[in-house]
């Protein structure tokens, strides 16, 4: 599999994300659903806390890549539900984290809505991987 970042500007390289992934010759496609902060069971955690949130989230995230034999480098792009923007934005090292250490900048979108499936949970992350 080839892939490689197309980005017209540069604003974007604070963030951590690229403006799109032009991907050839991959032969596993992976489409993740949402990923919260919750538990095993699907019980939302860390009510009220934006950090603690997108960090489970991601480690959710992690561990549906890892049981699909992936990992944060397959992942072409990301989109962040939130029902705070202020608070997701000043925990998005939480998020970008992982991506970053793997050397990774995936396509992003940050969408603001008022409610996620539960009214505890803040943030939400899907995700498109292939390898």
């Amino acid at each position: 599999m080839k892939t490689c970042e197309i980005n017209p500007w540069s604003w974007q390289d604070g963030f951590g994300f690229a403006h799109a992934r032009k991907v050839s010759d991959a032969t596993r496609f992976l489409t993740l659903s949402g990923q919260c902060s919750t538990d095993a069971s699907g019980a939302p955690q860390h009510p009220g806390d934006m950090g603690a949130q997108m960090a489970l989230a991601v480690a959710n995230l992690g561990e549906v890549l890892t049981q699909a034999g992936m990992t944060f480098a397959n992942v072409q792009g990301i989109r962040i539900y939130t029902t705070d923007m202020d608070a997701t934005l000043q925990n998005w090292e939480s998020l970008i984290g992982p991506f970053a250490a793997a050397g990774h900048r995936p396509a992003s979108t940050l969408v603001g809505t008022t409610r996620l499936f539960s009214p505890d949970l803040l943030v939400e992350i899907e995700a498109t991987a292939c390898a």
